[in-house]
Parts: structure tokens; C-alpha cells; sequence
């Protein structure tokens, strides 16, 4: 039996197999990562009032509660500005999240910025709750783009 250095009594096909493993490992849990982008743009439906439903004290997006109260009079005259807006963000968070799916790196960070930026409206307007939900994205897609680093690396020791 063939050792090598990384481990104690490993043979270099168990190593590889245990290499293999980690990389299908870390692939499946940037997947699952990316599919908070769907579920953000699902919440951000129901926050924008996009449908008949708006349950904006638990999901509200920032910009757009910032908006409602500097805005409020030009939305009213003009209140199919705010369905674009809302339309273009659950677009955008859609398109990022079949982005990381497709495993760019980029669409994780462009989340976490664009979800990092939206928490400071938010606490000029006292969402906590919302604060919070935002900062439950900012971790996961935090954590989706390190998987993807951490893969990256691994293929490339291969």
C-alpha cells in the first residue's frame, strides 16, 4: 500500500477519492447557496407588493421603504415607478441567483453588496426584523462565494 504524506495509512486512491468528495461537496453547497437568490426574490415579491399581498413588516427592502417616505409624493402621481423598481430588483436577484447556479463568483458578492448597502435604509427605518432577514442573505451568499473559492483552489491542486 502506497502512503502518501497527507494522512496516516491513506492510500493515494482513497486521497483522491476524499479529494473528489470535498469538490463534489463544496459545488453542492454553493448550489445550495445560490437558491437564496430565489428565495430573496420570492420575499422581495411579497415585500414590493408586487402582488396582491404585501408583507413588508417582515420582508421590506430598504431602498424602496427610504423611497416611500422622500418619494411618497411623486409616487403617488406616478405609482407605477415603484412596481418597475420592484420588478427590476426581483429581475436583478433572479438573474444573480442563475448566475452563482452557474457557479460566477461575482453574482455571490454582487448579493452580498447589494444586500449589505440595502441594511443601512433599513436601519434609518427602524426594519429590524428586515435587518435581520437581510443579514441572513449577506452570510449565506457570503458562504456561497467562499465554496466557490474553496473549489476553485482544490481543482486547481488537482
Amino acid at each position: 500500500m502506497q502512503t502518501l504524506n497527507v494522512g496516516a495509512g491513506r492510500s493515494d486512491e482513497d486521497y483522491q477519492a476524499a479529494e473528489e468528495q470535498r469538490r463534489a461537496d463544496l459545488l453542492a453547497e454553493s448550489q445550495t447557496d445560490a437558491v437564496y437568490f430565489f428565495v430573496a426574490a420570492g420575499l422581495a415579491v411579497l415585500g414590493s407588493g408586487l402582488l396582491l399581498i404585501r408583507l413588508n413588516w417582515i420582508v421590506a427592502i430598504g431602498a424602496f421603504e427610504l423611497s416611500g417616505i422622500y418619494a411618497g409624493p411623486f409616487l403617488r402621481l406616478h405609482p407605477l415607478v415603484a412596481y418597475y423598481a420592484a420588478a427590476v430588483w426581483v429581475l436583478g436577484l433572479v438573474g444573480l441567483g442563475l448566475a452563482a447556479r452557474k457557479g460566477y463568483r461575482w453574482a455571490f458578492w454582487a448579493g452580498v453588496v447589494l444586500y449589505a448597502a440595502d441594511i443601512i435604509p433599513l436601519a434609518i427605518t427602524f426594519s429590524w426584523l428586515s435587518i435581520g432577514v437581510h443579514g441572513f442573505f449577506v452570510f449565506k451568499w457570503f458562504q456561497g462565494q467562499a465554496a466557490l473559492r474553496d473549489l476553485k483552489e482544490a481543482e486547481s491542486r488537482q
